[in-house]
């Protein structure tokens, strides 16, 4: 039982079991490990709690007058800490519950706090909570000793509002002396309440004075008492804005060097003149969760039905800083355009298992509050099979305030959309200017460089409607083909888009084609100089789309530029595509399906659709467009972060360049600032990448419901689910997103990086797609996907080549085998086995 009774230091403390040395001990070692500011302490381990009953034992004061004179610590004044078994967890915090010693002297004294400490482990306040809380056993407590800081100012801190569940503010609060004064509510202190910027810092938006007539201090013969604040000190903040704001930051940095996906946590600090000190931290118990008022009593649905087409794989906390404030700029530009009163500060993406995911329920609320989109219809265009909100038939006057959001927003849509396309060519040259610069040594230098590439990709609101929004004019041009086709407004949309103005995506697939022709082409006497033709127009394809790649969302995927040889080794293949063909294909679908239509409609609806028709093709290639100028951002600071992992792997911060992604860009910032030592970088890299290899491990959940009790993401799952089993038989019903039917021989891929497998004029059957994808799309005879929807990258791109295609069949990839002979029909959304 040596390991279980000896007193434990904090570097050992890390590695001892939570029921060993209880959570506030084990949280504390954490931090120190993560190089946070934490005071030197041991830990007396849970097992000598259950002797209590019988006092002191001789053994633990021998070992205890051992290590105060060790440490210097016998005339230290101590601060004598409950850390039960249980304490300070997720589910039940014990806030107040058990008693905590400031102010012990000696080696008596520190032995009657570690008694008295043991003792509220059955005091009647604390057997209540344990019944409350469904807790049996035998309780057990550990004690955290440290030092007694000398407290100029102390407080709470949430790194979150407690109160409303928001995940983009802070509060703090603050008073003179000890923090006993306000954590038992004999004063209520300063508060002061933090938002996040769009260069990711906290800064501070509003300070509320309080209430700071007593403060505890120190009494001299041992303990504490309260103190009358002087008038001085009662009228004068706590903490002036660069205190306030570096406390903040520092918060900040603790909560995600322990959970980068939820940093979610009550601290509680000291200033002792000098420094910022932290002396607990446990997760912020039942956050409420973030909603609209008429989603309170539903389940949240979250989804990963739209975002596992472009990131099927787990995060790092560098793509997951990026993405959890990328997806709100998308998503709400549109909304704001139609004057629709959004919610401030939702959260519409989380991490589960290191995937992404969309809280759909919001998503849904907010199409069908602001214009009347259905539910189900939103998850036809989203992809997926979560379930849809509860919502009631809507009033008169929310008739008329949907048709003023979409009035408004076809009113100022035009005007937003030039502005996006400004934005996107200001951000492409960016990316060029930014990508083409060596690194600085200068580390504000460095910090200039980073904020030239996140300011379009936080600032930009024109590009991120284009990208987020285009989805509206094809809606409304689906809207209008269902109520003169009904079941078949799918299939006559993708028809009446082959062929149109090509995007940049299928312009970039052209390109590659001229260049397959020009590598085919065999050499000409009369013109020598072929070769250096071919490597000049490669040399041009690599400088517009180079920053493209395989899964290019994520900062960790190489780019072609990167990887030329992923493209090369496509060329072949991309020889035997005949060009003319698929332009012909393209023109038959759109006239087949413009011939129908002047035979079944009245001539009237041709203008109308013919308009809608041109809208839905300029907002699609608006979106890839947008897409493509948010890569070359990415790209560019994927160059920036490389370089920057290159230096730190010179001073031993790192093993490798790439592991630069596994850590946050402020831990990087306070790095190279001096306020986060070396071990503390390493100590988190280290945890990152075994929680990654975890994530990799796990099958991730198509969607899930969390509880209606208001709780947020991570808390209380009602119900979870994989991707749905298809139905037996040799027929499977998906999204119909490409145009005709196509016939052929099944191949299935589960990365782009095998294309060299699939041979023109087979069926790609694939997990996802993304614009890595579309090489492949040249030479497919068809298109199968396990996910996604009518608005997806799949989607958009088979509809430009006129690709008979079917989307959101999870599970297809195991119900056929390559080789197997199959049919595609875009126009029913139907795969069928022949």
């Amino acid at each position: 039982m040596k390991a279980a009774t000896g007193l434990l230091g904090a570097p050992t403390a890390v590695a001892a079991p939570t029921d060993e040395i209880g959570g506030k001990a084990r949280q504390l070692a954490q931090l120190a490990r993560y190089g946070l500011p934490v005071p030197d302490f041991f830990v007396i381990p849970a097992a000598w709690s259950r002797a209590r009953a019988a006092g002191l034992p001789p053994d633990l004061r021998s070992l205890l007058q051992s290590e105060l004179a060790a440490r210097g610590w016998l005339a230290q004044p101590l601060a004598v800490r409950s850390s039960a078994v249980g304490e300070d967890a997720g589910a039940a915090s014990f806030a107040g519950i058990y008693r905590t010693n400031l102010n012990v002297s000696g080696l008596d004294g520190l032995c009657g706090a570690i008694t008295e400490v043991w003792a509220s482990l059955d005091t009647p306040t604390a057997l209540a909570y344990r019944q409350k809380m469904g807790l049996t056993g035998e309780p057990a407590m550990a004690v955290v000793v440290m030092p007694l800081l000398p407290a100029v100012a102390s407080g709470i801190a949430f790194t979150c509002d407690p109160v409303s569940g928001r995940e983009d503010r802070m509060v703090v609060q603050a008073n003179w002396g000890l923090g006993e004064s306000l954590v038992g509510g004999e004063a209520a202190g300063d508060e002061y309440v933090f938002a996040e910027d769009t260069t990711d810092t906290w800064h501070l938006i509003e300070a509320k004075p309080g209430s700071k007539a007593t403060m505890s201090v120190p009494e001299a013969g041992g303990g504490t008492r309260r103190q009358t604040t002087s008038a001085e000190q009662a009228k004068a903040d706590v903490l002036d804005i660069v205190q306030a704001e570096e406390l903040a930051a520092l918060l900040r940095d603790a909560a995600v060097a322990f959970d980068f996906v939820a940093p979610f946590f009550d601290l509680e600090w000291v200033w002792d003149g000098r420094r910022f000190w932290l002396t607990q931290l446990r997760p912020v118990t039942r956050r409420p969760h973030h909603t609209y008022p008429a989603l309170c009593g539903q389940p949240a649905i979250w989804t990963r039905g739209n975002t596992c087409e472009v990131m099927p794989e787990p995060l790092q906390a560098m793509d997951w800083n990026f993405s959890r404030r990328g997806c709100n700029d998308l998503l709400e530009q549109g909304w704001k355009l139609a004057g629709y009163s959004l919610l401030p500060g939702a959260q519409r993406a989380g991490l589960i298992d290191g995937r992404l995911y969309l809280e759909a329920s919001i998503l849904q609320w907010e199409a069908w509050d602001a214009i009347g989109l259905l539910p189900e219809r939103f998850n036809a265009l989203m992809g997926g099979h979560q379930p849809t909100i509860a919502h009631r038939p809507p009033t008169w006057r929310e008739r008329l305030a949907r048709l003023g959001h979409t009035l408004r927003y076809l009113r100022h849509a035009p005007a937003m959309g030039r502005r996006g396309d400004a934005e996107v060519e200001q951000a492409l040259a960016i990316a060029r200017e930014v990508g083409d610069q060596a690194l600085p040594e200068r580390n504000d230098e460095i910090q200039a460089l980073l904020f030239r590439i996140l300011k379009p990709a936080r600032e930009y609101c024109g590009m991120f409607f284009l990208q987020g929004s285009g989805g509206g004019s094809l809606s409304l041009l689906l809207e209008t083909l269902e109520k003169a086709f009904p079941g078949e407004s799918a299939a006559i949309g993708s028809a009446l888009l082959a062929g149109g103005e090509p995007s940049i995506t299928a312009q970039q697939g052209y390109a590659l084609l001229e260049l397959a022709r020009l590598a085919k082409s065999p050499p000409n006497p009369a013109t020598p100089q072929q070769p250096a033709e071919f490597a000049a127009a490669f040399a041009a394809f690599l400088a517009q789309y180079g920053h493209r790649g395989h899964y290019e969302t994520y900062l960790r995927s190489p780019r072609w530029h990167e990887q030329p040889e992923l493209l090369l080794e496509q060329l072949p293949a991309l020889a035997e595509v005949d060009a003319e063909s698929l332009r012909a294909r393209q023109q038959a679908a759109a006239a087949a399906a413009w011939s129908r239509i002047r035979r079944e409609l009245p001539f009237w609806y041709r203008p109308l659709l013919r308009a809608q028709v041109r809208a839905a093709n300029r907002d699609s290639n608006r979106r890839e467009a947008a897409r493509s100028a948010i890569i070359a951002l990415l790209a560019a600071g994927r160059r920036l972060w490389l370089l920057i992992g290159e230096r730190l792997v010179g001073e031993g911060a790192l093993d490798h360049p790439e592991d630069i992604f596994h850590l946050m860009p402020s831990e990087v910032d306070r790095y190279a600032r001096g306020r986060l030592p070396l071990a503390g970088l390493r100590a988190r890299l280290a945890d990152r990448i075994a929680l990654f290899a975890r994530w990799q491990a796990t099958e991730p959940r198509e969607w899930l419901t969390l509880a209606p009790s208001g709780q947020a993401l991570g808390q209380a799952v009602l119900e979870q689910h994989r991707a749905p089993e298809l139905a037996g038989g040799k027929a499977f019903h998906g999204v119909a997103t490409g145009t005709g039917v196509a016939r052929g021989r099944v191949r299935r891929l589960r990365h782009p990086v095998e294309g060299a497998m699939l041979l023109p004029g087979e069926i790609l059957v694939a997990p996802s797609t993304d614009p890595g994808w579309t090489p492949l799309f040249l030479k497919a005879g068809g298109l199968v996907v396990e996910t996604g929807g009518y608005l997806s990258h799949g989607a958009i791109v088979a509809r430009e080549f006129a690709l008979p295609a079917v989307v959101n069949l999870p599970g297809i990839l195991d119900r056929l085998r390559d080789g197997d002979e199959i049919e595609v029909d875009g126009l029913k959304g139907e795969v069928r086995l022949v």
